[in-house]
């Protein structure tokens, strides 16, 4: 006799819950490996850095990385118990029920119930903002910021959400309400003018508010600077420093923007470690990244897995086992989109630890090509000194664990950086 086959709420009710388990326990797994390999490996330095890198250095190195992948694992089990609570614990579904009552129904309710979530979620990780900032990043001597500017930063972040977000999320709210089974098409095209816009609008107007941008004014860098966008045939918004060390000691730079607004930002901290050798490779390894349209095709890819996404949530949205199986009463009278959002955000993020090897893998050839383009168009000795320093200084692990590599590492490990900028030479 065959057993009755589950309703489509329960049995949605456990795909959820597998997934979400299944995700935290490969989470735990890649941490634990590489809080072993690490720590196994902290007392002898690779060979490859014996020169740069002392073993007290070293042994520095892995104590941060390991307390940090201890920070990321207690993180990932709180914001699983997050979900949970939100979900089948039913605090979504209170929280609505709550803000329908004082509301009733109507896009003020559905625009309250995003940002009260989002507001509470914020408050709810806020204890490991805090202890990231003002006890790991402290204890290592990284943290530069006090508790005032790390709450105003805080504050101006909220704000710039607020202003931002909520527009485009009343377009999409309505247009889920009033456009027909092709609401996702329209809300599609409407985020990726969104996200275009705000590519074209950050480097302008929204990180001058949480820092100083300063043209690069030292003469014989600048020269030099300009002597390499030239050789590159580079056009920019310019090279700005950035006061990367009101807030962290860490030294980085990146490359933002496009079109008319991309930029080259180098971290003071960076200038104050590197002599021009290596600030010249480390600009030009940004210039690969323009070179090869990094930040273009990365939009490009976030266009095919947004649109992707929305027409799931077309479907979703009007499956009532969806709301059901994830705790959450959906009304009959009146508008589900909101309801319907928050419950696709907490969904859709399970899956990633899954396909992480393949988003890792692709970031990690693009600093590859970066690196390669560096080196053709600057010095790749200066460019290995670069990184050299940069991972010493920032506490760098240099004996991560490889499968941990290939989930979680955004950027190819120091020991496959530099045996590609220098390879050995081949035997006789």
């Amino acid at each position: 006799m065959n057993a009755p086959a589950l309703p489509p709420h329960l049995l949605w009710t456990w795909i959820f819950v597998a997934l979400l388990l299944a995700g935290l326990l490969l989470r735990a797994w890649l941490y634990a490996r590489q809080i072993r390999h690490v720590a196994r490996h902290r007392h002898q330095v690779p060979a490859a850095f014996a020169t740069h890198v002392s073993a007290e250095q070293h042994a520095r190195a892995a104590a941060y990385t390991i307390d940090k992948t201890w920070l990321a694992l207690l993180e990932a089990a709180w914001n699983a118990a997050l979900v949970v609570g939100w979900t089948l614990l039913g605090g979504l579904d209170a929280l609505n029920q709550w803000l329908l009552g004082w509301l009733g129904e109507g896009m003020g309710q559905q625009l309250a119930l995003l940002a009260a979530f989002f507001a509470i979620g914020a408050l709810l990780e806020l204890p490991f903002a805090w202890w990231r900032t003002f006890r790991l990043e402290a204890r290592y001597g990284f943290n530069q910021t006090s508790l005032g500017l790390w709450l105003t930063d805080g504050l101006k972040g909220a704000l710039v959400a607020a202003v931002l977000g909520l527009p485009i999320a009343a377009l999409i709210l309505w247009l889920m309400d009033s456009a027909g089974p092709s609401w996702w098409l329209w809300a599609w095209l409407a985020w990726m003018a969104f996200n275009t816009t705000l590519l074209l609008a950050y480097p302008r107007w929204i990180a001058p508010l949480f820092n100083r941008f300063e043209p690069l004014d030292d003469g014989a860098l600048r020269a030099r600077v300009e002597a390499l966008l030239q050789r590159c045939g580079f056009r920019s918004a310019g090279v700005y420093v950035m006061d990367g060390s009101r807030r962290s000691a860490h030294a980085n730079a990146y490359f933002t923007g496009f079109g008319p607004a991309k930029r080259v930002v180098l971290f003071d901290t960076l200038l104050q470690r590197l002599g021009a050798d290596a600030v010249e490779a480390v600009l030009a390894h940004e210039l690969g990244h323009a070179h090869h349209r990094h930040v273009l095709k990365r939009l490009l890819w976030l266009g095919l897995g947004s649109g992707a996404a929305l027409a799931l949530l077309g479907w979703l949205s009007q499956q009532l086992w969806f709301y059901f199986g994830l705790g959450v009463t959906p009304t009959l009278t009146g508008s589900n989109a909101a309801l319907a959002l928050l419950l696709f955000g907490l969904v859709l993020p399970l899956p990633g630890v899954f396909v992480a090897p393949l988003l890792s893998r692709g970031s990690r050839r693009d600093e590859f090509q970066a690196d390669d383009y560096a080196a053709r168009h600057a010095s790749a000795d200066a460019l290995g000194d670069a990184l050299l320093t940069l991972y010493r200084d920032n506490a760098s692990t240099l004996t991560p664990d490889p499968w941990f590599v290939r989930f979680f590492y955004t950027h190819p490990p120091a020991a496959d950086r530099l045996a590609r900028l220098r390879p050995e030479p081949s035997p006789a």
